[in-house]
């Protein structure tokens, strides 16, 4: 990214031939944000992203500077979510479900086993049930962007017990983002679940303070958890994804056409980034077959029934209410 702070030596007028004037250019940054993410510089959420910030800044001829900040390089997911509340951070790229215990109905797309593929998903969120989600964003000085991007569909690793079925989650230790959803669900499988942020699960599972983790196959790849987790279960239980959040505080105070700049563009990575996941889940399949993890199949309608049986469905239906819920099952059909 070029540095937009740099000023240039003019020559001076006839009268003082050899003295330089340094001088601001017109087009320098006059506006320097900042947006923090959880996920690995590789992962291409942060590719895409760093593209949106470097078409933001040539379509207001340099006068906007978004620098990203990838892998919790700010502090952790929920420290950012409370920065950008503040207006300390200008914008953050987080999960429905780290987001939930500020907005509830943001881990809503995080109901076990709600969607069966991409195509539900993408009419839920880009539908009502997102909709709904940004309106609750909304209320709590933040603001959410209409596309949210995509974080895969997660599945459960593990370093040596093999998963197939919801009796092989029994007492497993399993670490899960510090979100109340994905505690309760693998609570009500008869896991052990435990809250970790992303950029410590690599050595919570090499020191085996954990069993195992559950995440998109992207991040199993970008994060390397295949260096110390064996087998790999396709249980797609959550479909998850990453809203960008702007501060109401400090984006508020923009000019109306960089607001529209910094909209568009950022919609149009989160549109690319979900075609780059879509492009890479088989492939990277592939790949952590080759680094030698061993692939399963699951039955998740096995894993559906079992959170029927504990009540897991009919507790957050309460909790969400009638209207999230209504907005969900329109997508994913009846659950409870």
């Amino acid at each position: 990214m070029n540095n937009l702070t740099r000023r240039s030596v003019l020559g001076a007028a006839v009268a003082v031939p050899l003295v330089g004037i340094m001088k601001r250019p017109a087009n320098a940054a006059k506006y320097t944000y900042r947006i923090g993410t959880d996920t690995p510089i590789s992962h291409p959420i942060n590719v895409r992203a760093q593209e949106a910030c470097a078409r933001i800044q040539k379509a207001t001829d340099g006068v906007f500077d978004l620098k990203l900040f990838p892998n919790n390089q700010l502090g952790g997911s929920s420290d950012m979510i409370s920065q950008t509340r503040t207006g300390a951070l200008d914008f953050v790229m987080t999960s429905g479900g780290i987001l939930s215990p500020l907005v509830p109905a943001a881990a809503i797309n995080g109901v076990g086993f709600a969607f069966k593929d991409y195509g539900q998903v993408w009419q839920a969120m880009d539908g009502a049930v997102g909709a709904y989600v940004r309106e609750e964003i909304s209320q709590r000085g933040l603001i959410g962007f209409e596309k949210i991007w995509d974080n895969g569909f997660r599945h459960v690793t593990s370093a040596e017990r093999t998963i197939k079925s919801p009796d092989d989650l029994e007492r497993f230790k399993i670490r899960v983002p510090l979100a109340p959803l994905y505690t309760s669900m693998f609570k009500a499988l008869g896991s052990s679940p435990t809250g970790i942020n992303l950029s410590e699960v690599y050595s919570a599972l090499q020191t085996k303070l954990v069993d195992g983790q559950e995440n998109p196959v992207s991040v199993i790849i970008s994060a390397k958890f295949y260096e110390v987790q064996k087998n790999l279960a396709l249980t797609g239980h959550i479909w998850d994804g990453a809203w960008v959040l702007a501060s109401r505080k400090t984006f508020d105070s923009l000019p109306g056409s960089i607001k529209d700049i910094v909209i568009r563009e950022l919609n149009r990575s989160a549109e690319d980034e979900r075609a780059d996941v879509a492009q890479m889940n088989a492939s990277n399949l592939e790949k952590l077959k080759q680094f030698g993890m061993n692939v399963t199949e699951v039955d998740q309608s096995a894993f559906r029934a079992t959170l029927r049986k504990a009540g897991f469905y009919s507790e957050w239906h309460k909790k969400f209410g009638d209207k999230a819920w209504s907005a969900l099952e329109s997508v994913a059909g009846s659950l409870s």
